[in-house]
């Protein structure tokens, strides 16, 4: 019987992402939090200097796969935050383009782009807002793949 209860304790989280209860959990100095932490900020960085954007995905790429699993689940999320804009910013420029080869009034043109950023800045600092407040949780990224917040269903 003593067997079962140890075992119990060691088992993973459940799926709902609660904060970690065994050993390999330790809050605060988890090894690699910090990597996470910059990230996150690199990406907020990122309205006012772009170029640290780039130099966060390559942070959570690099940590990727080294870390806990709930910090993985974090630099997941902030890769594919990353990939998800920089599609979206190529989506948005062909449009942008394409407006122009219609010879579209520039209003119209000038219109969606400010829309587009406006909706992609309150996207990403969204994602990393949801990331932080989980992070300085102890918890995990419910859906590090999703396409919005990274919260389960």
């Amino acid at each position: 019987m003593a067997k079962s209860n140890q075992s119990e304790q060691h088992q993973s989280p459940s799926a709902n992402s609660e904060p970690l209860a065994n050993s390999e959990q330790l809050g605060k100095r988890t090894p690699g939090r910090g990597y996470v932490v910059v990230v996150y900020g690199l990406y907020i960085a990122s309205i006012m200097a772009v170029v640290t954007a780039p130099i966060g995905a390559v942070i959570a790429y690099l940590q990727l796969g080294k870390r806990a699993a709930w910090l993985n689940t974090h630099l997941v999320f902030q890769l594919r935050t990353f990939l998800l804009g920089v599609v979206a910013i190529l989506v948005a420029l062909a449009c942008w383009r394409t407006f122009g080869w219609l010879d579209l009034a520039p209003v119209y043109a000038w219109s969606f782009g400010y829309l587009f950023f406006t909706v992609a800045i309150a996207w990403m600092m969204g994602r990393c807002g949801v990331g932080i407040h989980r992070l300085m949780a102890n918890r995990s990224i419910d859906a590090p793949k999703s396409w919005l917040f990274g919260l389960g269903a």
